[in-house]
């Protein structure tokens, strides 16, 4: 190793739904995050931030190759990871010799002929680097950890907040760990246990008192033990359909195999011991809206889980807005779709014109049908926003072109291409105020909690057809074998599965 080590630094960063929602395509890349050689050194937040400030402190060398990163989606094309892959293969290829390798991932992501794309990435690259070069992958916690993953890189780490607040230090913790070995200092162990409860993030919480944040904080609080070199608890995405998804924790020691395997095993137990807390409750839209007429005061928050663009989904559904449309509503409320055919027409139509227009289930029209509104455009925008924090902070969201349709009572932000939603930023962007709502809709199971919950009157979590539901008990996976929670309650003679490079 030279005095100055060189570590490559590239990935390919989304998740991806096999329940439904629209393909993701290298223009998806584009909208968000797609970055090569010299532009990624320019990146001061974020997974890749923090990877570079850790290794510029350090006087490593960052050696970049491609990042693409994007809102999640379905699978990747095969032409997409295609190109992405071959690129960032082909960079590294010209690139050695380097000493290490860094690979800001997700961990949940699958390609129209790749089930997974992470383990296969990771694989590829060292077939690239050879056997001796360290590779470290940073993921996120909803990761679906494979044997593929854990044999080909040397250590996986895993962000530790849900909302997703840590993506800076996750990079940073993940460069520091790669150094450490380059250097020779530590001999990383790694060793996954999980276990069948594929759950929603309804109630995935680190902050807020939810299960999986008593699962996180035990497997964290190994990390002050000595020998222990890194620890991750993941809540498995469930809107994949791949063998043997299931949830636990990771551990990993400086050398000693057996304990890493000790620990994850007794972690994925507790976790297994938690499984009936992760499953939410839900109503109808409704029965939620029919509730919130009765109370005082705003806002009401209808949190239609099914729809997550975050998740996957394609963010076209009116469910919620058809039980809106049936009643008479005191005050505003405030509903986000994404229909292009309908945000062009009132970008045709101009401010202030009437139209008349179907409504919703354009991208992913399997999960419903549209609905025929007239309103009055009330706002138009270019669709552009700036993300206030987590996985995107400081970075420019595409909606593409988006306008505010007033229905009644009722503003529709109608954007043409899916965002992921953080807060509120997309609301704020045209113009909309949810504290002065009677009804918000929102489409994240987790992050409305952030931009509501310091005001919300009262939070229905929704269940209503589409491709990231609140509980995945009705859902019928074509790989994803039984037993599982929470189809399966009980499973006798359960052990969790464990995975590391000798297994």
């Amino acid at each position: 190793m030279s005095s100055k080590p060189r570590i490559a630094l590239g990935g390919i960063l989304t998740e991806c739904n096999e329940l439904g929602g629209p393909p993701i395509d290298l223009d998806w890349f584009v909208r968000y995050d797609l970055r090569r050689e010299g532009e990624i050194l320019a990146m001061a937040g974020g997974v890749v931030g923090g990877m570079l400030e850790v290794l510029r402190q350090a006087g490593a060398q960052p050696v970049p190759l491609l990042y693409a990163s994007t809102c999640p989606g379905g699978y990747l094309t095969a032409a997409c990871y295609e190109q992405l892959k071959g690129e960032l293969l082909q960079r590294l290829s010209a690139a050695l010799p380097v000493d290490g390798v860094l690979l800001p991932l997700h961990g949940s992501a699958v390609a129209e002929q790749t089930g997974d794309l992470e383990g296969d990435l990771i694989s590829a690259v060292r077939q690239v680097v050879g056997p001796a070069v360290p590779i470290v992958a940073t993921l996120d916690l909803h990761a679906h950890v494979t044997a593929a993953m854990v044999r080909g890189a040397d250590a996986l780490v895993a962000w530790e907040t849900y909302p997703h607040r840590d993506a800076l230090s996750t990079g940073q913790r993940g460069a520091r760990l790669l150094l450490e070995v380059v250097a020779g200092r530590c001999r990383p162990a790694m060793a996954m246990a999980k276990v069948p409860v594929v759950t929603s993030g309804v109630r995935g919480s680190t902050e807020w008192g939810d299960p999986f944040g008593r699962i996180m904080a035990a497997t964290k609080a190994l990390e002050g033990q000595p020998g222990i070199l890194s620890t991750s608890a993941f809540m498995v995405h469930p809107y994949l359909d791949q063998p043997g998804m299931g949830s636990g924790a990771l551990v990993i020691t400086d050398g000693d195999l057996p304990r890493a395997k000790a620990l994850a095993l007794d972690l994925a137990r507790q976790y297994w011991d938690l499984r009936f807390e992760l499953e939410p409750q839900t109503y109808t839209p409704e029965q939620a809206v029919a509730q919130g007429l009765k109370l005082e005061g705003e806002p009401v928050i209808l949190v239609e889980t099914g729809d997550c663009c975050g998740g996957g989904a394609a963010g076209d559904s009116v469910a919620t807005l058809k039980a809106l449309l049936g009643v008479e509503l005191p005050g505003l409320a405030l509903v986000p779709v994404v229909d292009p055919q309908a945000a062009a027409a009132c970008h045709r139509a101009g401010v202030g014109a009437k139209v008349e227009l179907e409504l919703g289930h354009r991208l992913d029209p399997r999960w419903g049908t549209p609905v025929r509104v007239q309103g009055q455009v009330l706002r138009l925008s270019d669709g552009r926003f700036r993300y206030l924090g987590g996985i995107w902070g400081g970075t420019e969201g595409n909606m593409g072109p988006a306008a505010v349709l007033g229905v009644g009572q009722i503003e529709v932000l109608v954007a043409t291409h899916p965002t992921y939603d953080w807060m509120d930023e997309q609301f704020v962007a045209l113009g909309m105020v949810p504290k002065a709502a009677k009804f918000v809709v929102a489409k994240n199971p987790m992050n409305y909690r952030q931009a509501y919950g310091a005001f919300a009157q009262e939070v229905f979590v929704l269940d209503t057809p589409g491709p990231t539901p609140p509980t995945v008990r009705h859902v019928q996976y074509q790989r994803l074998a039984r037993p599982y929670f929470p189809v399966d309650e009980e499973i006798a003679g359960l052990e969790p599965v464990l995975l590391s490079k000798e297994d």
